[in-house]
């Protein structure tokens, strides 16, 4: 590997590796804290889940009524209300008064919640001696606690909130056999990652490299070792994570850090390094992840013990057979019993090359090295390819289009360099220079617009989308109006977007003249976009239009300057 690219793409890795151990949202099917507010939480900015709303129950001439008091800034959910009669399900839709509608974004859609009181009856009838109420509050900040189960005990013509019992140790009611039992199954769940697409070329990889002849038998057990150690330790360090978000109130499982895009589109850089590592394209030392052949450096226990880390980091988006419900068990456990599942996970992943390492007859059954090696590393790089547009298809997901191209374009990036690595120049000084720019600029566009992603957010809110309606209305109202034309697939608006209607000072000139922003997507067909196109005499966008107090129409030249329109806009009575 030519050295000029070999140190920058180091810094990439050790970059990756810091955006892959950025915190992310937790998961399990229901909206909690980020690690981010967990930590909040821990520093006391929120409310224990007892002040942030109380219930106080009483029985009236037309049943139970239920109170809750709800603290400045926090709210509960209308569809998040359960109820249970000694732990069945009972069949209570209570009426609800009218709450305030609010978007949720972990649900992504509007949901009736309750800001500072609720009140509600439901009928006695049926209801026994008790009723268990179950609820889930949010503060306006960014904290959602886990579900809250609240028993009423009821008696004659009075109703009390019972008191909160200390939750008991689920450990102590776990018996030895269903332990073992849960054991196993973390076991053999470990030892199905291994046939993951994104696993299975790592132990390919390093499985066959057991095969060496120049190893020893001493050696191959060492390393066998080093690379159990290596998944173990990973492992392990993500459950003492999942265990501590536990302990702040965060509902947290196996994969949480996929909620990061952050986390997501590092991981989709990371199998496109090590597909083009197996396709043969560079190789990175094998003191970083085990995929050269150097007899010198690959065969440190330290490359063992990487190979483990990086096996188990890019075994994170997936969930074996058995593996599921180990974690589940896990994740309802004291934090002794949780890491010791976690401990057994990790050596089942392990187990397939652990068995390799210290059984010699073993190996000798591997095909034995030769040329086919080569192919048969290339061909493992497809699954770490495939493995890398599924993350970026989740990235989609998570943000927008914009975002998985500058992913993309970055990728891009770091391929060029890649390839001006190779071969022998007469500048080799600036060829090394060219080479750190590269990667210096592939990590500078996906950090800046990850960091820009909250502040687009908020400015799209700043305008409307265009219909012919609202801007005749809008006219009809003597309000000034900006519209501009657009589409994804035109380069000149893209650049205008970026140049001169995206900035701080665009914004605030529309503010201060209160005119309304008005954009229209011609993307796809519109025909309303189309309309007014040729009203203007225009066959295509860009077209950029101020519809000024006075009633008379700007037409603004289709390559635009930040000067030139916050000019026009400033001028528009």
């Amino acid at each position: 590997m030519n050295s000029a690219f070999l140190k920058p793409a180091r810094l990439l890795l050790v970059a990756l590796c810091c955006l892959l151990a950025l915190p992310a949202q937790a998961e399990n099917g229901l909206p909690t804290a980020s690690s981010s507010v967990a930590s909040m939480l821990q520093q006391g900015e929120f409310l224990p889940v007892e002040q942030a709303y109380q219930l106080e129950p009483e029985i009236t001439d037309n049943g139970l009524q239920l109170n809750w008091t709800i603290a400045p800034g926090y709210y509960l959910y209308q569809h998040r209300f359960k109820f249970f009669d000694n732990g069945t399900p009972l069949e209570i839709i209570p009426d609800y008064p009218p709450g305030t509608s609010k978007y949720d974004d972990y649900y992504e859609k509007e949901l009736q919640v309750y800001y500072q009181a609720l009140s509600f009856q439901i009928p006695l009838a049926g209801l026994g001696t008790g009723l268990t109420v179950e609820s889930q509050a949010c503060a306006d900040a960014g904290l959602c606690y886990p579900p809250r189960q609240q028993h009423i005990a009821i008696s004659g013509t009075t109703a009390s909130l019972a008191p909160q019992q200390p939750a008991a140790d689920p450990g102590l009611n776990t018996s030895t056999t269903e332990l073992a039992i849960i054991l196993l199954m973390a076991i053999a769940g470990g030892a199905f990652l291994n046939l993951m697409p994104c696993v299975f070329p790592v132990l390919s990889i390093k499985a066959l490299s057991l095969t060496q002849t120049s190893l020893s038998k001493h050696s191959k057990h060492l390393h066998g070792l080093a690379y159990t150690l290596g998944v173990v330790v990973t492992f392990v360090a993500v459950a003492a994570l999942l265990v501590a978000l536990r302990a702040t109130g965060g509902a947290v499982g196996w994969g949480f850090q996929l909620q990061s895009p952050v986390f997501v589109a590092g991981l989709a850089y990371l199998f496109v390094l090590m597909g083009l590592s197996f396709s043969g394209l560079f190789t990175i030392g094998e003191r970083w992840i085990s995929f050269g052949q150097s007899r010198n450096s690959g065969h440190s226990l330290e490359s063992s013990f990487l190979t483990g880390a990086l096996a188990t980091i890019v075994a994170s988006p997936c969930t074996a057979p058995l593996m599921g419900t180990a974690l589940g068990f896990a994740l309802t456990q004291p934090t002794a019993i949780a890491l010791l599942i976690f401990v057994f996970l990790g050596l089942g992943m392990a187990l397939p090359l652990l068995i390799l390492s210290w059984w010699p007859n073993l190996i000798e059954k591997l095909p034995q090295p030769g040329p086919w090696m080569e192919r048969f590393r290339q061909f493992l790089a497809f699954p770490l390819y495939l493995s890398a547009i599924w993350l970026l298809w989740v990235l989609g997901h998570q943000t927008d289009v914009d975002t998985v191209a500058t992913v993309l374009v970055s990728m891009t990036i770091i391929a060029l360099g890649i390839w001006l690595s190779h071969g022998q120049t007469r500048f080799a000084g600036l060829k090394r220079l060219l080479v750190l720019s590269l990667v210096a600029l592939a990590i500078y566009l996906p950090a800046s617009h990850f960091l820009q992603l909250r502040t687009a957010g908020e400015r799209a809110q700043l305008w409307q989308p265009y219909t012919a309606a609202r801007l005749e209305k809008l006219i009809q109202n003597g309000e000034p109006v900006f519209v501009n034309l657009t589409a994804d697939w035109c380069l000149t608006c893209l650049a205008n977007e970026k140049m001169a209607l995206s900035s701080e000072r665009f914004y605030n000139t529309l503010s201060e003249q209160g005119i309304v922003y008005l954009k229209g997507d011609w993307t796809n067909y519109n025909p309303e976009v189309t309309a007014l196109l040729n009203h203007n005499q225009r066959n295509g966008v860009p077209l950029y239009l101020l519809y000024k107090r006075n009633g008379k129409t700007v037409l603004l030249p289709q390559l635009l300057t930040e000067s030139l329109v916050i000019e026009a806009l400033k001028n528009s009575e």
